[in-house]
């Protein structure tokens, strides 16, 4: 998530404030109250915070091109307020003036509307700044420009080295830690807004295929009775009856895979059912038998894994997907390899969980591309014809049986996904 570049004309109408401020607290500090010897240099300054502001105010038509102007624009901004907070300080006695940490405002403004490492440049311009204003009071043993305070002893006051050590690191830490900590909260906002998006577009995917299924749905019916009044007629045909056969079978898993993708979209969970892994798979690689190439070699490593609570079908579904994009990352040719393993044991309270590999020894998927892949309609498949969604489904399906797809992939050394189910349990559980 990205501030809005009109920061960059609230920080010209705040200095506006800024600069009226200046001047007042200037001639009511050396008026009324007495304490500041001489007001000038200060009102000299606010009124060079105000020529630059109209330069600001004036120059603001053109930042707005590109991202770059106006990062460069708002640095430009708090470089001038560093400045002339800098120069105010050292003309009100510096070593004792509590606006000295006004600095801490815009290490904010810095790390909220500036990105990469432009806002630790802030910090050290500040750290500088102070700095050297101490060390210039340092070296003259007095403030150039005291404040004559009430309670203050007559003549002039000197300066104590480790106190002014003290309070440059109280500054500094202050300084750098306020950029750490507002950088690291404006990387967390951006990561909650980004899964705020993703959460939004998965409803939006949801209320759009659940409408689709209905659609599909109504025709299926009509479909499926003219295919029984078809196969009544054929029955004396084994050819043609095994062939009607195998087209309901076909539109009953289209009914019942549009049924499902209607219950993503509703507030109620399915019932899930002992599983067993090694016969899905072996389902699934049925399927796969008449899809992949010459090329490819599929290999099964079956392990002694229980049961799992899930659906038979859709772990067949999963595994299908799954395997599909194994296949198509492999057009050269390789090796599937299918692998049912125990990946946490049973213990006191807790069934464990079993795990189904998919691996490939494909070109693998590169590092800025993973978190991508289980975004709703992201695909590297477009020329070919995918969609986008079969990952996402399939993450949606296996967290609907209360488990989760992981993935491992490096450039050059293949892909795998697991499929982590728990192990089941004596008593169905409803999700």
């Amino acid at each position: 998530m990205r501030l809005p570049p009109e920061g960059a004309r609230w920080l010209i109408s705040l200095r506006w404030f800024a600069c009226v401020t200046v001047v007042g607290a200037a001639l009511f500090a050396w008026r009324v109250l007495g304490v500041l010897p001489n007001p000038i240099p200060i009102c000299l300054v606010a009124v060079a915070m105000v020529g630059f502001n109209i330069w600001f105010w004036i120059s603001q038509r053109d930042y707005g091109v590109g991202e770059a102007n106006v990062d460069r624009f708002i640095f430009q901004q708090i470089t001038h307020d560093l400045i002339a907070l800098a120069v105010l300080v050292y003309f009100s006695d510096a070593t004792r003036n509590p606006f000295l940490f006004f600095f801490v405002f815009h290490m904010i403004i810095g790390s909220m509307y500036l990105h990469g490492f432009m806002p630790y440049v802030v910090a050290a311009m500040a750290s500088l700044l102070t700095g050297g204003v101490f060390l210039i009071e340092y070296l003259r043993g007095e403030p150039s420009f005291p404040i004559h305070l009430p309670t203050d002893p007559p003549g002039p006051h000197t300066l104590d080295g480790v106190y002014l050590l003290w309070m440059f690191i109280a500054l500094v830490s202050t300084f750098w830690l306020t950029v750490y900590l507002t950088t690291a909260m404006h990387r967390y906002i951006d990561r909650a807004h980004a899964e705020m998006r993703q959460k939004e577009k998965m409803v939006g995917m949801g209320q759009l295929v659940a409408g689709i299924a209905h659609q599909i749905s109504n025709p299926l019916d009509g479909m499926q009775n003219c295919l029984n009044r078809i196969g009544e007629g054929v029955r004396e045909d084994p050819q043609l009856a095994e062939y009607v056969r195998m087209m309901a079978d076909a539109l009953e898993r289209i009914e019942r895979t549009a049924k499902r993708v209607q219950a993503f979209a509703q507030p109620r969970g399915i019932k899930l059912q002992r599983t067993e892994v090694n016969t899905a798979v072996e389902a699934t690689l049925q399927v796969l038998g008449s899809v992949h190439g010459e090329n490819i070699r599929i290999e099964t490593k079956y392990g002694k894994v229980p049961a799992v609570q899930g659906d038979p079908y859709t772990l067949q579904e999963v595994l299908f997907n799954l395997c599909a994009n194994a296949l198509a990352a492999m057009p050269n040719g390789g090796t599937l390899t299918l692998r049912t393993v125990v990946v946490m044991r049973p213990s006191e309270g807790d069934p464990g969980t079993v795990a189904v590999e998919v691996s490939d020894t494909g070109k693998g998927i590169p590092e800025e591309l993973q978190d991508k892949i289980f975004e709703p309609f992201f695909t590297t498949r477009g020329e070919s014809g995918g969609t986008g969604l079969g990952l996402v489904l399939s993450r949606m399906m296996i967290s609907e049986m209360g488990g989760r797809l992981q993935l491992e992939s490096a450039p050059g050394q293949g892909t795998t996904f697991s499929v982590i189910l728990k192990a089941a349990t004596d008593e169905p559980e409803t999700t």
